[in-house]
């Protein structure tokens, strides 16, 4: 790509801009990337201070596990800033630069992926590991309680009380949702590689979620998530609760009751794009837990039988193969249900056959989006007047 259809047709940006350093904790000053938020450190502080009083042992782990994530972030940051006009051997690389390599419709995934900076691979990793501790977090949490709750008293001379160690639900509450959170975070790095590649969007449309991308791997963190994973979770809770038709395959009634009880961006989301047809096909998908084509085969099987209806448990049946229609409320089961159907999306896609080329998280994040970049503008022009 040349310099100077960057600098000519793309208007360069301080991409500080879109970072809101206040949700960042004093970490970040020093590797780039956010090893706590806010929000995350003040957990982590009254967990600690807690599972201190009950077991010196498992503090020692503790600080240990964080001191790791720490050195992690520290030695990542090592890589060369993705924000910022670096010389790499003989060539000089800018943020414009990646964003340009990234919308490239010449490059497939697997390219793109071998192109990638080490800094957004090696931060993937990162963000795993900080997943993952999280969630052992809350299992240690849970695992003091419960010893707690066996004991009937502690000796009449012993200065702790258990009601000083206890852990509160709350507090697991917490870090079971900062969990999902970061899972929501992987997923949306996918989303936004699934985007930035499509050439059918609107190419400054694509640049601003490539930017979103580079700020998502020079910090692992994004500002997008707030509005995007607490819908998506309460969407997935729900999805779990349905029990769908299987036949006439129309989750429409149960989807429409949940609806109503979420928020407002994912009911005008609902309102507006299910009449679509490759959405609603998403949905579909999402809701039933089997793929466009296994629907299109039972739908077709129960026709020709003049079945009406099947519960969960009959599809493997009919199908015959065994699909899994049912979900835990698991983190790792919901990115592994949407990692089926991304990676069935782009084979749709790449083959060029009927179906959904994108998933209904790509669908809705595209729309959030798109909703910010309007309220955006208005707020732009009603500054301006």
């Amino acid at each position: 790509m040349q310099s100077d259809f960057i600098e000519n047709d793309f208007t360069s940006i301080d991409l500080s801009e879109f970072l809101d350093t206040q949700e960042m904790a004093e970490e970040t000053e020093e590797s780039g990337i956010v090893v706590l938020t806010q929000n995350q450190k003040v957990l982590c502080d009254e967990l600690n201070s807690r599972i201190a009083l009950y077991s010196p042992q498992h503090k020692e782990i503790f600080d240990k596990r964080m001191a790791d994530l720490k050195r992690l972030a520290v030695a990542i940051a090592e890589f060369p800033s993705l924000l910022s006009r670096v010389t790499l051997t003989s060539e000089t690389r800018t943020p414009q630069d990646i964003i340009e390599l990234l919308i490239d419709i010449d490059s497939d995934y697997g390219k793109t992926f071998i192109q990638l900076p080490s800094k957004a691979t090696l931060g993937k990793g990162f963000l795993t590991a900080k997943l993952h501790t999280f969630s052992s977090l809350a299992k240690l949490a849970l695992k003091v309680n419960n010893s707690m709750e066996l004991k009937t008293k502690l000796d009449s001379t012993e200065k702790t009380e258990p009601e000083k160690i206890a852990i509160s639900s709350k507090l697991i509450q917490a870090f079971k949702d900062e969990t999902v959170s970061m899972m929501f975070l992987l997923l949306a790095e996918d989303v936004y590689l699934n985007l930035i590649k499509d050439d059918s969007l609107n190419v400054d449309f694509r640049r601003q979620l490539a930017t979103s991308l580079l700020l998502l791997w020079e910090h692992r963190a994004d500002q997008n998530i707030s509005d995007i994973a607490p819908v998506l979770t309460s969407v997935w809770k729900a999805r779990r609760t349905l029990a769908p038709a299987f036949g006439t395959m129309m989750g429409t009634s149960e989807l429409i009751m949940f609806s109503f009880q979420m928020d407002e961006v994912w009911s005008k989301f609902i309102r507006t794009q299910l009449e679509i047809p490759e959405v609603s096909q998403a949905m579909e998908e999402f809701l039933f837990g089997i793929s466009y084509e296994q629907i299109q085969k039972l739908k077709r099987l129960l026709r020709e039988k003049g079945i009406g209806s099947i519960g969960r448990d009959e599809v493997s049946k009919f199908l015959g193969e065994k699909v899994k229609t049912d979900v835990s409320g698991d983190y790792k089961d919901f990115y592994s249900q949407y990692s089926i159907r991304r990676d069935n999306a782009q084979a749709r896609k790449r083959l060029n056959l009927e179906g959904p080329h994108r998933t209904l998280e790509d669908h809705f994040i595209r729309f959030v989006m798109e909703q910010n970049r309007e309220k955006q503008n208005n707020d732009s022009f009603a500054k301006a007047d």
